[in-house]
């Protein structure tokens, strides 16, 4: 691995780990709907100089895929970041860092079945472990304790959020629409605008003050642009597969950021719940050896 452009993967990653906090502190100064829309249109106004132009110009190769892309915004950058701020009103930063760390294992079993992709040792193990590691953490280190008191609706939405996000990266490797990088994200950011303003003009309007303001400039600019660039260029350098180890760190840098920003407590069961689902993620990654699968009969 080039160590030069290790710094790529790693700040994408810190940025996502400090927009789960983010999450959390808009919680508490503005409306989710109102963030979901205002991070996209504070992106598209941004992006609008370097890539209107070019995007408009290209609109007879960009408007057969409209459908798809519109269902790309719908779940890369609708679903997922929507459900993550109404999340945050009841769970912790903490826990939702760990369950968004169950990302790449989803989209490993998503794709065994949108992709064809064959089942491995490491899917089947790992996703059973991470399953484990989920009931421990959502459990409050009681597991048996859901059948009695049910889920913190945050956990559930952010888990919800999470798979949302593996789809999208699913079908948008399915799909492989013949765009450029930039213009599709620039599309999804103009079509995540048009699904969300429903939510904005009908939802609770908070306005922009000095105290979600920071917040609102962090989901737009660094959450929203600065972050896909990064990890693109790491992509392009490293590779997605390589790239996608450093997804196992966000857990890590979202728990340090909360307990030092948020002052939340790290318990037990974060610990152990935490460790047991990153092992299950990493053994899903690196054990690649396949399934053996049974051949049907010939008649």
């Amino acid at each position: 691995m080039q160590i030069r452009y290790i710094g790529f993967p790693l700040g994408a990653v810190l940025i996502w780990a400090g927009n789960i906090i983010i999450n959390k502190i808009a919680a508490g100064v503005i409306a989710p709907e109102d963030i979901s829309f205002y991070r996209w249109v504070l992106a598209a106004l941004l992006m609008s100089p370097f890539l209107a132009r070019q995007t408009w110009a290209a609109r007879a190769e960009i408007r057969p895929h409209l459908g798809k892309i519109l269902a790309l915004a719908l779940m890369g950058m609708v679903l997922f970041q929507s459900l993550a701020y109404f999340a945050a009103a009841t769970s912790s930063a903490t826990s939702m860092g760990i369950i968004t760390s169950l990302m790449p294992l989803l989209t490993l079993l998503l794709s065994i079945q949108l992709l064809s992709e064959p089942p491995t040792v490491g899917t089947l193990a790992g996703g059973v472990l991470s399953l484990l590691g989920l009931t421990v953490l959502i459990g409050r280190g009681h597991p048996l304790d859901l059948f009695d008191n049910g889920v913190v609706i945050g956990d559930l939405l952010m888990l919800l959020a999470t798979v949302a996000y593996g789809l999208y990266g699913v079908m948008l490797r399915r799909w492989a629409l013949p765009l450029r990088t930039w213009q599709l994200l620039y599309m999804q950011v103009l079509m995540a605008m048009v699904l969300l303003f429903p939510g904005f003009v009908f939802g609770h309007h908070s306005p922009v003050t000095s105290d979600n303001l920071p917040v609102l400039l962090y989901a737009g600019i660094a959450a929203s642009i600065l972050s896909q660039f990064l990890w693109m260029r790491g992509v392009a350098h490293l590779g997605a597969s390589r790239c996608s180890i450093f997804v196992n760190l966000m857990p890590v840098f979202t728990v340090i950021i909360a307990v030092v920003v948020l002052g939340e407590e790290l318990h037990g069961y974060h610990a152990v719940g935490g460790l047991i689902t990153l092992v299950g993620v990493i053994m899903a990654q690196v054990l690649k050896q396949r399934l053996p699968m049974r051949r049907a009969k010939a008649g």
